[in-house]
């Protein structure tokens, strides 16, 4: 038996196993069907076999991978624009942005249509931003960025993005919503078909309170007197005393709004940023400087409605007051005028910019009592200054006003407020700092009888109001010392034939050795009935420069008479036959 079970093995190695080795049983066994393959177990699938299958799968997934090599790496650029030129696509409409125009309808910044980079495509572009060629505009109009593509030719940014002025602050009315359409093009980019799915929505058209022409000659002034006289740059603003609205508002030096816009100069870009002057730098609305004797008109006005003095109360200015030393007999505190006036009222110390009068108002003097550092920086407040106009352009500085607080936080605990800052404050020195755009909201509300306005450059928009509370009687004292400063005092550069102006000059010296100076004139005409403010500065100067910012706009209103006279007579000019008077 147990050889036949070796014999079995053994023919297990060489042969199928036969059926009647496997469940016999001589019952069934003549009931298979040999040639049905009944009764009989296959043979295994020899290892040959499964070699050449597997081979025949390389082979095909290697065709497979090079293939996708081909499509994907060696053609893929050209397969890719092929397909996108083979299908439906979205493009932009672009929203005309809108125009603005000048009080008179002069329009200062418009649209150009730009020419398409591929004309055949029958697809639209945006338009391009035009500026005015006149000078003296960009930091109110200021510039836009386009829609721009990334390197694949997509658009990243389909808006105008207002980057400066007004065309930023008004960026959400001038610049519409877009439209979209669908365009279908063959693989040879020829435009088969469109269909608009919205329509563009164009931006509004504003119409600013700016005169054009009284702009341009107002930045002609500032920029000549600055260049004449040695300043580094300046600023100057007209605004209408009773409705707040913005004449003119302009900074020197300036930069260009079209070139900005365009964005392809970048030599003349980079200079911007290292001129001296500092071009960008809107100095009408963030400049902030000393004023000096452009404060003593609200000064005056305060004291009189405080009581402390009447209109014809007089102080004798003999070129300084002393203050005694009680540490030291002898070494008395001198606070000097510019020269000695002489007995002197409200009235006279406006006109001849006395400061000995100012000191004793101010700070008081032996007897008489003064205003004191909080009633002067009450008033101040009163009056719009440190504290934002409202004016919508740009970022606003809000310069200082100095008091014992503000002093404790710049100088420590260890210096104390003394009377000497009182003084010094009283004449717009120390740390008094304002902008153009303050002071000439300030001195409007001196014309206006003390009604303090939101300055805007939108025609026929209402100002909001604010009431200083100063009697009209006293701020009357203000604006006589004014006139009477044009006629007699100091601002006599401006006594212009064929226009009746009231201003105050104010000087502020500058540097660790007082070195440089910064010029200020403000003020309002006609003189008797106040109809526009002004304020000009002119920004660093040498110390010794006679020429400052009133003879500079004498000029100016010199023009203004000779060549807009309805202004002069303190009118708006009136359209006839489609031309400006």
């Amino acid at each position: 038996m147990f050889g036949h079970k070796k014999q079995f093995v053994r023919g297990m190695r060489n042969a199928s196993i036969d059926p009647d080795e496997v469940l016999l049983d001589a019952f069934n066994l003549p009931s298979f069907d040999t040639n049905q393959f009944e009764g009989r177990v296959e043979r295994s699938i020899k290892g040959r076999v499964p070699v050449a299958v597997g081979m025949f799968g390389i082979l095909v997934l290697a065709v497979f991978l090079f293939q996708v090599w081909n499509l994907q790496v060696t053609r893929g650029e050209a397969i890719a624009i092929l397909s996108q030129q083979n299908r439906l696509d979205h493009e932009v409409l672009f929203a005309e942005r809108g125009v603005l125009f000048d009080r008179n309808g002069i329009e200062l910044v418009w649209n150009t249509i730009a020419e398409n980079d591929d004309p055949e495509s029958g697809l639209d572009t945006f338009s391009l931003r035009t500026y005015t060629s006149r000078e003296g505009f960009s930091h109110i109009l200021g510039f836009v960025g386009y829609p721009e593509k990334d390197s694949s030719g997509f658009w990243w940014r389909t808006e105008y993005l207002g980057k400066a002025g007004l065309e930023r602050t008004l960026d959400a009315t001038l610049g519409g919503e877009n439209g979209m359409r669908i365009i279908e093009v063959d693989a040879l980019n020829n435009v088969q078909s469109q269909n608009i799915i919205t329509n563009p929505v164009e931006g509004k058209d504003v119409v600013l309170s700016i005169d054009a022409n009284i702009q341009e000659a107002l930045f002609t002034a500032i920029r000549n007197g600055a260049r004449n006289a040695g300043f580094v740059g300046g600023a100057g603003i007209i605004m209408d005393i009773h409705s707040g609205e913005i004449i003119a508002l302009t900074s020197y030096p300036e930069y260009s709004s079209q070139v900005m816009t365009d964005g392809t100069d970048a030599k003349v870009i980079q200079s911007y940023t290292t001129q001296k002057g500092q071009p960008f730098l809107n100095r009408a609305v963030v400049g902030e400087y000393t004023p000096g004797s452009i404060v003593k008109p609200y000064i005056a006005a305060a004291a009189l409605q405080e009581g402390l003095v009447r209109p014809g109360t007089e102080f004798l200015s003999t070129g300084e007051i002393r203050i005694p030393n009680p540490y030291s007999p002898g070494n008395d505190s001198v606070f000097r005028d510019w020269r000695a006036q002489g007995w002197v009222d409200a009235v006279d110390a406006l006109a001849v910019s006395s400061n000995v009068y100012f000191y004793i108002v101010g700070g008081g003097f032996q007897q008489q009592q003064g205003l004191g550092i909080e009633r002067l920086a009450a008033y101040a407040t009163r009056f719009g200054l440190g504290q934002p106009t409202g004016i919508a352009l740009d970022t606003e500085a809000l310069g200082v006003v100095p008091t014992p607080s503000w002093k404790e936080r710049v100088f420590g605990e260890d210096d104390p407020w003394r009377l000497g800052n009182t003084y010094h404050t009283a004449i717009g020195q120390f740390g008094f700092l304002v902008t153009p755009i303050q002071a000439v909201r300030y001195i409007a509300a001196v014309g206006n009888g003390g009604t303090l306005l939101t300055p805007h450059l939108q025609k026929d928009t209402v100002a909001e109001t604010k009431p200083t509370g100063i009697s009209d009687t006293h701020l009357a004292v203000a604006r006589l010392g004014m006139q009477e400063s044009v006629h007699r005092g100091v601002a006599a550069a401006l006594n212009v034939h064929g226009i009746d102006i009231a201003a105050k000059t104010g000087t502020a010296q500058l540097g660790l050795h007082n070195e440089h100076m910064n010029s200020w004139v403000v003020g309002f005409w006609p003189a008797e009935n106040p109809q526009f403010a002004f304020a000009a500065v002119l920004e660093k100067a040498p110390a010794e420069t006679l020429q400052g910012a009133a003879p500079a706009l004498r000029s100016f209103f010199e023009w203004m008479v000779r060549e807009q006279p309805a202004y002069a007579r303190g009118e708006y000019p009136v359209r006839t036959d489609g031309e400006v008077e």
